[in-house]
């Protein structure tokens, strides 16, 4: 059996003002396609930020994500942990000052790309979003739609293994969010990149629905058991 993508077990998360969620349990196998949904403010962009480890985990039985153990990270580690975790991000967070190609290959030189595999990883990533020919844009010249799909660029330019959507459809159109929800969808089944997208859009996970899990009062439950 593959090892779990995500595996969580009693996890609790904080922050100043005191607990997010507590007795979180949950496992995400590689190739999922799974929804989080809630309320605002009910923790679930603090569980998506836990799990590229921007956010600590205040205590857990296990905590780990594509291999590496939350509890245990060494500063170090963290940007290993990022390259195999894709990020999408509800207001895109492009670097204005840069096209989309160069957006894309600031992630590549950080990441530690040799130059010269860059230049077909990042026309390749765009091919696959529907974007390729906005790679000299500016990020003014695109609509919110083709921004969007620039952020879902970046989250799989480094070829996750698990990407984290937080709202990816919450400033976008009905129209667009449902071309934004269909490709993500499409990169799940075309790739097996394991999702994880939190959302309040109700119309999309009805339209293109998969498994389920609940921020609700402190907790963390799928209400399919």
């Amino acid at each position: 059996m593959d090892t779990p993508i995500i595996s969580l077990k009693e996890v609790a998360i904080s922050h100043e003002e005191g607990p997010i969620l507590t007795h979180v349990n949950l496992t995400v196998n590689p190739g999922e396609f799974v929804y989080l949904i809630g309320k605002s403010g009910a923790g679930k962009t603090s569980l998506l930020r836990t799990l590229y480890a921007d956010h600590e985990v205040e205590s857990a039985e296990e905590a780990k994500v594509c291999g590496y153990d939350l509890m245990h990270l060494k500063h170090r580690n963290i940007p290993l942990l990022r390259r195999k975790v894709g990020v999408v991000f509800q207001n895109f967070r492009l670097l204005k000052d840069r096209n989309v190609y160069d957006n894309l290959a600031f992630v590549l030189q950080a990441t530690g790309w040799k130059r010269s595999d860059i230049p077909s990883q990042i026309m390749n990533t765009l091919k696959a979003v529907g974007i390729e020919e906005k790679a000299r844009a500016t990020t003014y010249q695109l609509s919110e739609g083709e921004q969007q799909r620039v952020g879902i660029a970046r989250a799989l330019i480094n070829n996750p293994s698990l990407v984290l959507a937080d709202e990816p459809t919450g400033n976008l159109d009905p129209a667009t969010s449902s071309d934004i929800m269909q490709l993500l969808v499409d990169i799940n089944r075309q790739t097996g990149t394991t999702m994880l997208i939190s959302s309040h859009d109700f119309m999309m996970i009805d339209k293109f629905q998969s498994r389920m899990l609940v921020c609700e009062n402190g907790s963390l439950f799928d209400p399919q058991q």
